[in-house]
């Protein structure tokens, strides 16, 4: 049984109910080799061989029409009502299940803009569409990415349960690595260190291991989705880390942490430092306390971004925030600028439940990158720090 996947889709029942959608068809085949980003909520990490379609409806209905031989895995997850085995073709049966329920609409993974809500491959749109000619049905698709973003953004609370040990376990290892670090240490010898901290935990990297932690010792560093390099950690510069941790449930952490490494004959850190540090800090905090359901994420963003420009530096070229859950980069909304990248995202209103996190920069040229990263959870009346925010500047 898998109480995850059994919380998830009859939470989507509700959220069909909300958004007035009949039917929402997940259909996939062959997933080891890639599959929907929305099957872990929905399914589990059970790979699924053949043609599957997986129908949710706001009455609590839950269909899994696959293989006769994944027949007892979709058994064994306890969430779905029904399970209609196949041997030679889909095609009958999921027609059948369709005559049946006979929805007005039925909502498929498509999406231009979010990727979460697009795990339908133009192959299996192909092959669905061609499973559904002449019949009604062909006519009915819809978009599922309102169901999906509200499904993954929505967070229950054993997946808050699950994000708090991540954070909690990420917070741990910043702490440990700041301990360890030392002047001469390189970005890859302190991605070691921290490499090793997540194995001795049991812990996996919120993204890619190779880039997880993005390791930037002072200006000459490669900013962004970069790779550890050779160059060293010095005194009267910046060491800015950005990782996560994924725990064993499989949800992850986001964070930026930022330390000054004094130079011979300073005590404190020189004043520009200082000054950047307080104004990303500041950002942060005027931007999470506008925080409010119902607010779109562009409101939000220009807050933190109007905050850096008033200070005189220059705007940070990325959104404030993304949706934090089973993946760091979740989907769904963003707390961003109208640029032409992010599509619709920033548009989308701010709900209860969601995860976010909030990340302004900025570089100093003679120092490094000044960038804090915290993760904030949407409340009903606004938004709680689930990270401990990163008010001081740590000095070494």
């Amino acid at each position: 049984m898998n109480p995850l996947v059994q919380e998830k889709v009859r939470q989507a029942a509700g959220i069909l109910t909300e958004l007035g959608i009949p039917a929402w068809l997940t259909f996939v085949r062959e997933t080891s080799a890639g599959g929907d980003p929305v099957l872990p909520l929905i399914y589990g990490e059970t790979g699924l061989t053949w043609q599957t379609a997986l129908i949710l409806t706001p009455g609590g209905e839950a269909i899994a029409v696959l293989g006769r031989l994944e027949a007892h895995a979709a058994q064994e997850t306890g969430a779905y009502t029904s399970i209609v085995p196949y041997d030679l073709s889909i095609r009958p049966d999921l027609r059948a299940v369709l005559e049946q329920l006979n929805p007005a609409a039925i909502a498929i993974n498509t999406s231009p803009t979010d990727v979460m809500s697009d795990g339908l491959t133009h192959g299996m749109f192909q092959v669905l569409t061609a499973h559904l000619a002449d019949s009604p049905y062909a006519s009915r698709l819809i978009s599922a990415e309102p169901v999906i973003r509200a499904l993954r953004g929505r967070k229950t609370p054993s997946e808050l349960f699950h994000i708090r040990a991540a954070i909690q376990a990420s917070e741990e290892i910043f702490t440990e690595t700041f301990h360890y670090a030392r002047p001469g240490m390189t970005e890859k010898e302190l991605s070691g260190f921290m490499h090793r901290r997540l194995s001795e935990r049991g812990l996996g990297p919120a993204w890619s291991l190779d880039g997880c932690p993005i390791v930037n010792a002072g200006p000459a560093s490669a900013l962004g989705h970069a790779i550890p390099g050779d160059l060293a950690v010095q005194t009267g510069k910046v060491l800015h880390i950005d990782f996560g941790a994924r725990e064993a449930g499989g949800y992850c952490a986001d964070l930026q942490r930022v330390v000054y490494f004094l130079a011979p004959g300073e005590r404190q850190p020189p004043e520009p430092v200082r000054r950047a540090f307080d104004t990303i800090a500041g950002a942060i905090q005027a931007a999470v306390k506008a925080i409010r359901p119902g607010v779109p994420g562009h409101q939000i963003d220009a807050i933190a971004r109007q905050a850096v420009l008033e200070a005189g530096y220059p705007e940070f070229m990325h959104a404030l925030g993304h949706q934090l859950g089973r993946q760091a980069h979740d989907g769904g909304g963003l707390l961003g600028p109208h640029w032409e990248k992010y599509g619709a995202a920033s548009d989308y209103p701010i709900e209860a439940g969601q995860v976010y996190t909030v990340e302004p920069s900025l570089m100093l040229p003679d120092y490094g990158c000044i960038g804090l990263e915290e993760d904030i959870l949407v409340t009903a009346h606004g938004a709680e720090f689930l990270s401990r925010p990163q008010r001081e500047l740590i000095v070494k």
